[in-house]
């Protein structure tokens, strides 16, 4: 960040949006027109549907900014809208960007949160379109919505899972928990403590999965070289336990999911023995993974697997038979939704 700070009320609303938004390319056929007028202009072909979804992230509920760093922030933020479009078999094209900007924050505190979210743009493809900017009595707030595309058809909700297809999952679960708890224990560490430099070696992983995540548009592309469109599907935000639930109650079905084939990375078991936390409750219920949990027909078993960096998980059931995990010794535990709650007040014990 450079050293000279620049007070956003020298530039002003519009100069602030000019200087934020200027030479943005545009790389979509379907961006007609972006910043600068009072609307953007869009234009997709006939034989598409158009996706559209919003995500708002707000300073202290969200997000920490004594470890988190800006340009990161603004990378993160325009990555977990991205993972709700691929979600949805879709693909990501345009976004608009809305900002609460409390006075602490100078011109360039605001640009290193915007080169984030342009970098996330260019590595995805998707074109800024527009957006809003405010002043904020609560700190920093980011709201976010995608526009995505699908040809007619191809589009999955959650809601079309059946009877004995498999349980599937991209990565690995419970990281971006565990990178969570890590940041959270060096800052307690820190407290009071000027010169104090945080431990990370051998955590780089969960850390960045925290931090940094990517949507899993690599898998959405795999899915479709295989020939397979998921019977249902979303991304893992609030935890594999939550989703798993959403996806039974819409699609009116129960699931059997196996501990033993949840997947979960080394340092992820590491960070949990070191906190003396349970490993699979933090897979089950840790949220802000980004993986992708879909269903597919039993037929398609061998496609699947096939895919780097997918492992089937367990199957779907009747809905009579509930959703359980499967233990190591065969026993079965009620699945329960205790992932990530939005509107929780998240100052109770």
């Amino acid at each position: 960040m450079e050293d000279k700070q620049t007070e956003i009320s020298q530039l002003g609303e519009f100069g602030l949006i000019d200087r934020l938004t200027k030479e943005l390319p545009r790389v979509n056929e379907s961006t007609v027109y972006a910043v600068g007028d009072d609307a953007a202009v869009l234009s997709f072909p006939a034989d598409s549907e158009v996706l559209v979804t919003t995500d708002m992230l707000l300073e202290n509920v969200h997000f920490d900014l004594t470890y988190v760093p800006l340009m990161h922030l603004g990378y993160k933020a325009a990555v977990v809208n991205f993972s709700d479009i691929y979600a949805m078999n879709g693909t990501p094209k345009q976004i608009t960007v809305s900002l609460g900007i409390s006075r602490r924050f100078t011109v360039e505190h605001i640009e290193a949160l915007y080169a984030g979210i342009r970098r996330a743009c260019e590595i995805y493809g998707v074109d800024i379109i527009g957006g809003d900017t405010c002043s904020s009595h609560q700190g920093l707030v980011i709201s976010i919505t995608c526009i995505g595309e699908a040809p007619k058809g191809t589009a999955v909700k959650r809601s079309g899972a059946k009877d004995t297809d498999l349980i599937c999952v991209s990565g690995d679960l419970g990281a971006a928990y565990m990178g969570l708890q890590l940041l959270e224990r060096e800052k307690i560490a820190s407290a009071g403590q000027k010169d104090f430099q945080p431990d990370f070696s051998g955590k780089e992983y969960i850390i960045e999965r925290q931090l940094k995540p990517e949507a899993r548009k690599d898998i959405i592309e795999a899915l479709a070289r295989e020939g397979v469109r998921p019977t249902a599907m979303m991304d893992v935000s609030d935890g594999l336990s939550s989703e798993l639930i959403h996806i039974c109650k819409q699609s009116d079905t129960g699931c059997r999911v196996y501990e033993d084939r949840i997947p979960i990375d080394y340092q992820t078991a590491v960070m949990a023995e070191e906190l003396n936390m349970n490993l699979v409750t933090a897979a089950l219920n840790g949220g802000e993974d980004y993986e992708l949990l879909f269903t597919v027909p039993l037929t398609d078993h061998d496609k699947v697997e096939k895919i780097e960096g997918v492992k089937i998980i367990g199957y779907i059931t009747k809905p009579e038979l509930g959703c359980a995990l499967v233990t190591r010794d065969g026993g079965e535990i009620p699945l329960k939704a205790q992932g990530w709650n939005p509107l929780a007040d998240q100052n109770q014990d």
